[in-house]
């Protein structure tokens, strides 16, 4: 891949795929990213240097910033874990029955959100003695889950989608089924918290709207993206990644083709086509203020034999 000033490369990747990267809640400048590797590093972007990693049991699937001193991760060792980037020091908040797909953190609310293939969604309070303070059945396995506010919205196998309210977790507010036929990928809410952007690993997005009225529910709709005509066919690739620039309203797709649009979601419009990447894209994250995207290009093993 050329080197150019609008983009470049991080210094000392990952070992292994790349799970996860995401941005600091107030900079630009530094980038959280979790790896199959067992690591998950903090890379100072502005220098291009890795400041720090530390290490799980197994493969880590997510991370999150709690706030721009501490981050949180979880992954195949079922444990999730918040570790101080200042002191250095790590603990060991709780666990799931089974590996912990995602992690997230709702700043108005002060809570830790995880998501396991355990199928439940375990909600913690680090300030508390017992930091679980509790444990929500989403009847299937989480694949995928956004938090805005006190917005959770959680996707599971089986192609369920539930909407939760996190200041009164007795019941979910929604309960739906994905408009899409495959298998759910992705999920990521508005940042204004009035919808979602799905997405599917049959090249295809869905924009649906929170409001059940019959006029909201007019807006939604899906459109397929990720295809690729080669050699006169068209193969159809899962689509990965989806993030919010939270600046213009507008969200980038990454998918197993290997391409990243950023798509007005308001005018059913793509914006622009970035060049092909060598692999998979397996993660995105636009920054806070939406200047940067980090792109995360990473095999994913979509094929039998590599």
């Amino acid at each position: 891949m050329a080197e150019s000033r609008t983009e470049f490369k991080l210094k000392t990747p990952p070992d292994d795929g790349i799970t996860n990267v995401t941005f600091s809640p107030d900079s630009s400048q530094f980038l959280l990213v979790s790896s199959w590797d067992k690591t998950v590093r903090l890379y100072d972007i502005s220098s291009n240097t890795q400041r720090l990693s530390y290490t799980h049991a197994m493969p880590v699937l997510d991370c999150a910033y709690k706030d721009y001193i501490h981050v949180l991760s979880g992954g195949l060792d079922n444990t999730l874990k918040s570790y101080d980037v200042n002191s250095r020091q790590e603990r060991v908040v709780g666990c799931h029955e089974n590996p912990i797909k995602c992690v997230e953190y709702s700043g108005s609310n002060n809570v830790i959100v995880t998501g396991s293939w355990d199928g439940t969604v375990k909600v913690w309070d680090e300030r508390a003695q017992a930091p679980c303070t509790g444990t929500y059945n989403q009847g299937d396995k989480v694949y995928s889950m956004s938090v805005v506010g006190e917005v959770l919205v959680v996707g599971t196998a089986g192609r369920k989608v539930l909407v939760w309210d996190l200041r009164n977790m007795s019941c979910p507010q929604q309960k739906r089924e994905s408009s899409l036929k495959y298998q759910t990928r992705c999920i990521s809410c508005f940042p204004n918290k009035s919808g979602y952007v799905l997405s599917s690993i049959e090249g295809r997005v869905a924009v649906e709207y929170l409001d059940p009225a019959a006029e909201a529910q007019k807006r939604k709709y899906a459109f397929k993206c990720h295809r690729v005509k080669e050699n006169g066919i068209e193969n159809i690739y899962p689509v990965n990644a989806i993030s919010f620039n939270k600046e213009h309203n507008t969200f980038a797709t990454g998918g197993s083709d290997g391409f990243v649009n950023i798509w007005d979601g308001a005018n059913k419009k793509r914006l622009c086509q970035f060049h092909r990447y060598p692999t998979s894209i397996a993660s995105l994250s636009f920054a806070n203020d939406g200047s940067v995207l980090a792109i995360a290009s990473s095999y994913m093993y979509e094929h039998d034999n590599p």
